[in-house]
């Protein structure tokens, strides 16, 4: 604006000098008005023609001309009327800025033409209120330390006003607050300016920021106002001490956690700020190098971590102190207690003890007696630590308990080394924690034997064949007993209990191994004279006292195929061919004669056959295999010989098979031969038998009478017994009896003497009882030497008879 005035007044002289060179009129006379600003537009300023002595008929045809300022029109004339009006609103601030002044003037140059005439006029623009009081910076920015004192005072920007004179600022406003005020001072240009003093101490940590109003008021009326705001930042002495959530923490921890894990993030609070708040923790000098050891601290977040794995049984309780201490310039710290309480986890097995165990016992041990005495513990507490205790079921023990955590293991049945010779016992202890553990612990009971066992063979009766002929001192069979007791009880000793037969003792006959049980035979035996022995054998341990069982054995002698046949009939003296006689005439079928032979071995090998082994002619005599009856196959013809010869030879069922042949001459007559009836047969034979019969007959007599007589004096000897003995114990069987085949005894009269004369031969008297026709005979064989000793208590005689069934 002032640049717009300065070309104003050269324009004025320029125009003036023109308007002289040009021999204008020029009025140098300066009107002056005086107007508020911001008057509205269309405002009348003054009636210039009436000011300027200007004729308002010929103004309106004259050119009136305004300065232009600041390319702005701010006053225009109206010709009409001749007056000076607003024509833009003025702004006094804006005309002049400066406040060197008060006053502020338009300066305008009026040119009316036809005829020129340039006036001056001068428009003084009095100031109103109306602008504000505003300050240069709307915000203020304030960093206060909190250890300030009281009292300190602080400059802040003063409010500005572009009024003047009364409307500027004359005044300033501070918002309520307990810590500030202002005090306002005057500067030597009249404005006015504000401190800012601190009337009470500041606490950062209380408030960090104080947010103030600064108002600037002018004297205007109304008055204005402007506000700053004035932002107090309260900068941190390290004033305050740090501070944990809690001055004390219990903590429970889980024995056995990881390595590394988290037990407790502390937290401790500074209320400064930057450095002063900055934290490290540590253990302070109070906590034990064990719980160092056991925990680490993180210094910077204060984190406590398990270092190492920690062990409820070990350790139950762990107590730290932990500072944390500020970065301040003169640090300061605060602490806190930590109880880090180990909890218990189910991680300890039972343990068992054996305090005490006897082994080996003897098996007869009363039930109930104390074998052992175990205990139980488990390092766990509560539930985990509580334990029970058990034994298999099967097992003849039982568990007591006799103090805390104290068991006795008893013997709860009778036990038996030979149905079990030891027993492993496996103890099982269990605690109650989830999941539970256990452990076990087994001992070995051996049990030491007792001789409670009597030698068992494995047959109560035992029947051995042996086979006749036999080697002397051959083996027989091996009687071993067993006896489930162990060492000495378990050793046998084997012993044939003595009986005597006909004079003769069991040991004679027979011996037996006494370590082994093996049998033998001490002589070689024949069936034919003994065919059965019954003994008892006694196998006796050598505990003490000595148990002993026996069994009975029954020798069977097994006969042997070892007797030839011997042909009794027909007869024939040494050996020497039978001669028989026979009618020509004899009819087809007639009885020619019958072979008769005997074998004294058993029925098999005695079983004799018959065949032809030489035969004159073949198609006039028949053999019957199984009898030995020749009988014709047809009748005799002119031209048969008159003499035929056979050779008829009996062979036995043994293996090998042993024969006896006989040969027979016949010699056939033209006369029927009245003698060769059965009768005649019969009575021959009879008269050629007395002689033997009376022998016989005299010899058995005489043998009934001494076995009767020795039967009596061994009766008179012997005890009394209280009771019968069994028929089975102690006796012995030795029988001579003649086996003869059925096939063998059907014959005629004169055969049946023929068999009885070869049974006396043998050495047995025979006698026929007939009885009435059609029905039996009895015959009673006595052997010559040695008797049939007695089978039973109720044996009547010492001969034995055997009935034999035939038909005539």
């Amino acid at each position: 604006m002032d640049s717009d005035l300065n070309a104003w007044s050269w324009r004025r002289y320029v125009s003036l000098f023109f308007l002289l060179s040009a021999g204008f009129h020029l009025a140098l006379a300066v009107t002056h008005y005086s107007v508020p600003e911001e008057m509205e537009v269309g405002s009348v300023v003054a009636n210039l023609a009436t000011d300027l002595g200007l004729d308002l008929q010929t103004l309106i045809k004259r050119n009136v001309r305004l300065d232009v300022i600041a390319n702005k029109k701010y006053l225009a004339i109206n010709k009409e009327r001749g007056e000076l009006y607003i024509q833009e609103k003025i702004d006094r601030e804006y005309l002049c800025p400066a406040k060197t002044t008060t006053t502020c003037f338009l300066k305008m140059e009026v040119i009316v033409e036809n005829p020129v005439r340039i006036f001056y006029i001068e428009l003084e623009i009095t100031d109103i209120n109306d602008n504000n009081p505003h300050f240069r910076r709307d915000t203020i920015n304030l960093d206060i330390t909190e250890s300030t004192s009281a009292g300190e005072r602080f400059s802040v920007s003063n409010a500005v006003d572009s009024d003047v004179g009364s409307n500027s600022v004359k005044t300033y406003y501070l918002s309520k607050n307990e810590h500030f005020d202002i005090e306002i001072q005057s500067g030597r240009d009249g404005s006015k300016f504000a401190d800012l003093i601190l009337k009470k101490a500041l606490d950062r940590e209380t408030q960090a920021v104080h947010n103030l109003i600064l108002t600037a008021v002018d004297g205007g009326v109304p008055p204005r106002s402007g506000t700053a705001s004035i932002i107090v930042r309260v900068l941190d002495a390290n004033d305050n001490a740090p501070k944990f959530d809690q001055e004390s923490y219990i903590i429970n921890l889980t024995e056995n956690s990881p390595i590394g894990s988290l037990v407790v993030k502390l937290n401790a609070t500074d209320l400064d700020e930057g450095s002063n708040a900055d934290l490290v923790y540590s253990f302070s000098l109070y906590t034990s190098e064990k719980t160092q050891k056991a925990f680490s601290l993180n210094p910077e977040s204060g984190e406590i971590r398990v270092k190492e794995m920690v062990n409820y049984e070990d350790f139950r309780i762990y107590d730290m102190e932990v500072i944390a201490s500020d970065k301040g310039t003169h640090p300061l710290s605060g602490q806190c207690k930590l109880s880090i309480i180990i909890t218990d986890m189910n991680d300890n097995h039972p343990e068992i003890s054996i305090r005490s165990f006897q082994s080996p016992v003897k098996e007869d041990i009363p039930v109930n007696t104390v074998i052992a005495v175990v205990s139980v513990s488990d390092k766990d507490s509560g539930e985990n630590g509580l334990v029970d205790i058990h034994i298999s079921d099967d097992l003849p023990f039982a568990l007591k308990e006799s103090s805390d955590n104290y068991y006795e293991l008893l013997i709860s049945e009778p036990l038996d080394r030979e149905k079990v010779a030891e027993y492993d016992i496996t103890i099982t202890v269990t605690d109650r924690g989830n999941p539970p553990l256990s452990d076990n612990e087994t001992i070995t009971l051996e049990l030491l034997d007792v001789n409670d066992n009597v030698p068992q063979f494995p047959q109560t009766f035992y029947t051995i064949p042996v086979m006749e002929n036999n080697a002397p001192g051959a083996s027989l069979s091996s009687l071993t007993a067993i006896d489930t007791d162990l060492h000495e009880n378990q050793y046998l000793v084997y012993f044939i209990i003595e009986k005597e037969i006909v004079n003769t003792s069991m040991s004679m006959l027979f011996s037996i191994n006494p370590e082994n049980g093996n049998l033998y035979a001490l002589k070689t035996f024949d069936y034919e004279m003994e065919k059965e022995f019954l003994f008892h054998i006694e196998a006796r341990d050598s505990g003490v006292p000595p148990l002993s069982s026996n069994v009975t054995v029954h020798i069977i002698i097994m006969d042997q195929n070892d007797n030839t046949p011997l042909i009794v009939s027909p007869w024939r003296a040494h050996g020497s061919e039978v001669k028989e006689k026979i009618p020509r005439s004899t009819d087809k079928g007639t009885l020619i004669a019958k072979v008769i032979a005997i074998d004294s071995d058993s029925v098999h090998n005695s079983r004799i056959t018959y065949q032809f082994l030489q035969n004159t002619d073949a198609t006039l005599f028949s053999l019957d295999q199984y009898n030995g009856e020749i009988r014709t196959m047809r009748m005799f013809s002119y031209r048969d010989s008159r003499d035929q010869r056979m050779v008829v030879i009996a062979k036995d069922n043994g293996e090998p098979a042993l024969s006896a042949t006989v040969t027979i001459k016949l010699s056939t007559v033209e006369t029927a031969l009245k003698t060769f009836t059965e009768v005649p047969l019969e009575y021959d034979i009879f008269s050629d038998l007395n002689l033997y019969l009376v022998i016989g007959l005299g010899s058995v007599s005489f043998l009934l009478l001494i076995t009767i007589l020795v039967t009596i004096v061994l009766k008179c000897q012997k005890a009394k017994p209280s009771k019968a003995a069994p028929p089975c114990r102690n006796s012995v069987i030795s029988e001579r009896n003649s086996t003869i085949a059925d096939s063998t005894l059907v014959s005629n009269d004169a055969y049946w003497y023929s068999l009885f004369l070869a049974e006396t031969r043998k050495g047995k008297l025979v006698v026929r009882q007939p009885v009435p026709k059609g029905a039996r005979y009895i015959v009673s064989s006595l052997p010559r030497s040695t008797g049939v000793t007695e089978t039973s208590d109720s044996a009547a005689s010492t001969l034995q008879y055997i009935v034999e069934t035939f038909r005539l």
